[in-house]
């Protein structure tokens, strides 16, 4: 039986940072994968949704910005089999990416579905092997929409295959991945509609952003379908998909979207045959510092119950195997003061509490928020005055900032070094000692009164 000193189950984003740095310190390390190397993020998720949504951004400077700045193009053809070539083509390299850092480390890459035999013993293909330590990072997967017709129904991970635009979609759901793939599709000249359960998507966002991206979303032609419980799909004759929504038929499109949430993968993994416990969701049961109840097994990333984001399960992985190799303190990390962005048109990004929060946390009387809105020059200039809205959320007299919140363009590239500031302790004074950069956005967290 081959012996490990770390096997990680998932060679996405968490396991695979997990993996590499503990090859870097000279230790045997093995990587087991039943799926694409670089897991969701690399191939259904983030790479290629930032992609799609460059190609929206450049749509949207062409027909909203490009003829008030002097560029007339009356008749701007999208070539879709273009942009899926440059798309895929930058996925397949940054899954050879990848593919060459397990080989300069060192990590043997198993192919296939993982199961444990014991708390140590992992069965793949028909082998098994040992490791002294394992982590779990198996990730998520699209959760299935269970309605009548649900087999017409189709999801993120879908999508990214799609060889052809369609002419119309519905896409379901209030979180980031149906917002920014509506607004993708949109732009890119299908007609799309967007439909949610509540008065608005996004609702654990703060009130001001999520508000204006409703107007944003409107006003850009995205169909908005508010307070929507879809009963059934079917098939008519013109092989079109009726929406039955709230006991009528609301809309007929060529595709159905639905982006309800994600389930973690971690069934027939054999966790009978160890200690690690699950919780009523099927997520993976772990303390502050990743560990399961099985003594040297971890668990990171999507799989459990933290922000399912990349950057935080990179940082989890490392963080483990600077602990377990390089003597670090602690394989626990922070989860406050995380910057998040969503891809939407525009942008949003933000750290920390909502008002909302922070009022229900500390009192409203300890709370003092400041807005501002304004209009970018870009905007301005070429003569779609979308509006850019910005917060900040302070606490108590020093007015320390425990929120940032913006949606406006540019927004998304802003958001980190607040971050940081953040992190950092920061307080309203703060901000309003730094000298402004000028004529930019940012400068507007800066100069807020």
């Amino acid at each position: 039986m081959k012996k490990y000193d770390l096997i990680t189950i998932g060679g996405g984003s968490g396991g695979s940072g997990a993996a590499n740095r503990a090859g870097e310190y000279g230790k045997k390390v093995a990587i087991i994968e039943n799926w694409d190397i670089g897991g969701t993020c690399v191939n259904r998720g983030c790479v290629p949704k930032k992609v799609s949504w460059y190609a929206a951004t450049i749509a949207d400077a062409i027909e909203k910005y490009g003829p008030n700045y002097g560029f007339t193009a009356e008749d701007v053809h999208f070539n879709y089999q273009t942009f899926l070539e440059a798309r895929d083509g930058y996925v397949g390299r940054s899954r050879t990416g990848y593919e060459n850092n397990f080989n300069k480390n060192g990590i043997d890459l198993y192919r296939g579905h993982a199961r444990f035999v014991s708390n140590h013993e992992i069965e793949i293909n028909g082998e098994c092997i040992y490791g002294e330590h394992i982590i779990i990072a198996t990730g998520r997967r699209p959760r299935p929409l269970d309605v009548e017709g649900a087999e017409l129904v189709e999801y993120s991970d879908d999508v990214f295959n799609w060889t052809e635009l369609p002419q119309s979609v519905l896409f379901y759901g209030a979180g980031y991945i149906a917002v920014e793939l509506a607004q993708v599709y949109n732009s890119l000249g299908v007609d799309t509609s967007l439909a949610f359960r509540y008065d608005r998507p996004l609702r654990s966002f703060d009130r001001m952003l999520t508000d204006n991206l409703m107007v944003a979303m409107e006003s850009s032609g995205l169909g908005l379908h508010p307070y929507t419980h879809i009963d059934s799909f079917r098939r008519n004759q013109d092989g079109q998909i009726e929406c039955l929504m709230n006991g009528q038929v609301c809309i007929t499109v060529d595709k159905v979207v639905a982006g309800i949430g994600r389930v973690p993968n971690t069934e027939d993994l054999g966790l009978e045959n160890t200690d690690v416990k699950l919780d009523e969701a099927g997520l993976v049961v772990v303390n502050d510092k990743h560990e399961t109840d099985a003594a040297g097994v971890y668990a990171i990333g999507d799989v459990i119950d933290r922000p399912n984001l990349t950057p935080v399960a990179i940082r989890a992985g490392r963080q483990i195997s600077e602990y377990l190799f390089n003597d670090a303190p602690t394989s626990a990390i922070e989860y406050d003061n995380i910057p998040t962005v969503i891809f939407s048109h525009p942008p949003i990004g933000t750290i920390g509490l909502t008002e909302e929060q922070a009022i229900e946390e500390y009192g409203e009387g300890n709370i003092k928020v400041y807005t501002n809105r304004f209009f970018s020059m870009y905007a301005s200039a070429g003569g779609y005055r979308e509006a850019c809205d910005f917060k900040l959320v302070c606490l108590g007299e020093e007015e320390k900032i425990i929120g940032l919140h913006g949606i406006g363009q540019g927004v998304d590239e802003m958001i980190q070094g607040f971050g940081v500031a953040m992190k950092m302790g920061a307080t309203k004074k703060d901000f309003d000692s730094v000298i402004a950069i000028h004529p930019t956005g940012a400068e507007e967290f800066v100069t807020m009164r």
